[in-house]
């Protein structure tokens, strides 16, 4: 996507009615080439672009059959994934409530709970050729708390993906700044045949994160 057309000047006409953080994401929010396009194509977040940009990257939807969505809101992802891939089977699951798109069946639940993994995969025909997650934790303020309470849905992530994945298959999860746990990135490595990090250009450079990429599913003993 070009980043052409950016308007460094360009300001919130509103802000001295907003609180200096409010405004400032605003203004950014504004001034994002990434954002403006989303609207341009229909994509419902500018996240859309860091899944094209991987995909682009590493042809994570070529052969895609069936897709997990984990933490779909708002939906960029999954648009992504009917647009490159229309007749793969998609389930996501989110929290917050998530407005239907056509061909993906959508659980407003907690991926953590313990009804959660049989939910998602009693929606597809069959196992997943990729688990993504785009989930990251609510930030309380504390850099080590955030970065452990992100990294514990990642590691739930990788699980339900090994457990679930056809051979061959992919798991892409967002991390933090430092990559994969060193524990995790091991497990990864056990269970697929490449695991790389990547940041994609839609991926803001002031933000701290990255994206696990483990290709080549090896299947279960």
């Amino acid at each position: 996507m070009s980043r052409a057309g950016k308007d460094p000047d360009k300001k919130l006409k509103t802000a001295k009615k907003r609180t200096q953080s409010s405004a400032r994401w605003l203004t950014r929010q504004l001034n994002d080439p990434y954002v403006r396009q989303a609207k341009a194509d229909g994509y419902r977040s500018r996240a859309a672009y860091k899944l094209l940009e991987l995909d682009d990257r590493f042809a994570l939807l070529k052969s895609a059959k069936r897709v997990v969505d984990l933490g779909i809101a708002p939906g960029g992802w999954s648009q992504v994934v009917r647009k490159r891939a229309p007749r793969a089977g998609v389930v996501g699951i989110d929290l917050l409530p998530t407005e239907p798109i056509e061909g993906v069946t959508i659980f407003e639940m907690d991926f953590m709970a313990d009804e959660a993994p049989a939910a998602l995969e009693s929606a597809l025909d069959g196992p997943p050729d990729l688990v993504m997650s785009d989930m990251a934790a609510n930030t309380v303020g504390h850099k080590q708390t955030d970065h452990l309470r992100t990294m514990g849905l990642v590691e739930t992530a990788a699980d339900f993906a090994i457990q679930t994945l056809a051979p061959g298959g992919a798991f892409l999860a967002k991390v933090l700044a430092g990559g994969t746990d060193t524990d995790l990135l091991a497990l990864l490595k056990r269970h697929f045949t490449t695991v790389k990090h990547a940041k994609p250009p839609a991926s803001r450079k002031d933000s701290s994160e990255w994206y696990v990429i483990a290709q080549g599913f090896k299947g279960r003993p």
